[in-house]
């Protein structure tokens, strides 16, 4: 069963999403503070993790490319590493473009939406950080698959859908 998908987002004034390009808060504004309430809000929705698109989870995974020591994957199967009963971090990254370094973002489990076009040399790099994936079809483009897949594989009901407002994650 697919899960519910919630769109949480905040904004500063001139529209920037990420809060790297927020606007300075005005004098006397917390800047913490602001973080600490959405934080608190979405604690409220009860999701069992998150999702963005592929160039908002780049600029958080920060990993770079390299080459796997083991055989490629050659099966588009999805796969599970050791989630550790944690949150999930989704990335929506059709082309296999997110390189993570590590099982995990800001401490939630991180789990990569794939088209069943990337390379079996991406999947093995995934397989090594420990990074779970599922496929949204041939293109990437089957977003109601993927979700799916996440329901099914992961147990999720509800996620909070962050980032950015356009659709650069099927880019």
């Amino acid at each position: 069963m697919r899960p519910k998908i919630i769109c949480h987002m905040v904004t500063s004034i001139d529209g920037k999403l990420h809060p790297s390009r927020f606007t300075r808060p005005a004098a006397g504004v917390d800047a913490g503070r602001l973080r600490k309430h959405y934080d608190e809000v979405s604690a409220k929705f009860g999701a069992q993790g998150w999702m963005c698109g592929r160039v908002t989870m780049q600029e958080i995974s920060k990993g770079k490319a390299r080459t796997v020591t083991g055989p490629g994957v050659s099966s588009r199967e999805p796969f599970v590493g050791d989630r550790k009963d944690r949150d999930l971090a989704v990335a929506i990254d059709p082309h296999g473009k997110v390189h993570y370094g590590q099982d995990h973002l800001h401490g939630d489990y991180a789990v990569a939406v794939l088209s069943e076009g990337v390379s079996d040399a991406y999947l093995a790099e995934l397989r090594e950080d420990g990074v779970s994936y599922v496929f949204a079809g041939p293109d990437g483009r089957d977003l109601a698959k993927a979700m799916n897949a996440l329901g099914e594989v992961f147990g999720v009901e509800t996620l909070l859908l962050e980032g950015a407002p356009a659709s650069t994650a099927l880019s």
